[in-house]
């Protein structure tokens, strides 16, 4: 498996997600754009920055992680309130993959539980929470 190069990636994220702006400062990939999970669901406007061979980060810049009618936080989040899309000792994510076929299509999908959560109090989305 190869590691995609940030030029890759960042052609990757502006040909299949066109309202991002990517930027390439050095070693440091940031992709900036809005998501909206379904039809009916509001804009949200997330950042993802990628430094090759790490795991990306994603944070949610707007509207910022509120929390919930019993004043708690999603439990899918990781410190500074970056988002948990994936557990990294299982692999999930591969350097050889595309952020525009992984990482930008879970946030999506993040967004989309975190809105339930909002709703009913319960996360649905699965998965392990972070330490």
């Amino acid at each position: 498996m190869i590691a995609k190069s940030l030029k890759q990636q960042a052609q990757a994220i502006q040909c299949r997600w066109p309202g991002f702006t990517v930027t390439l400062n050095g070693e440091i990939l940031t992709a900036i754009g809005r998501l909206r999970p379904t039809a009916r669901s509001q804009a949200f406007e997330v950042q993802v920055t990628y430094k090759l061979k790490n795991n990306p980060d994603v944070i949610l810049l707007s509207p910022k992680i509120e929390r919930n009618l019993n004043n708690e936080m999603p439990e899918h989040l990781y410190s500074e309130e970056r988002l948990c899309l994936f557990r990294p000792i299982y692999g999930e994510f591969k350097f050889s993959d595309f952020i525009s076929e992984t990482i930008l299509p879970w946030t999506a999908l993040w967004l989309y539980h975190y809105e339930v959560w909002h709703l009913t109090g319960d996360w649905l989305g699965g998965g392990e929470h972070p330490n």
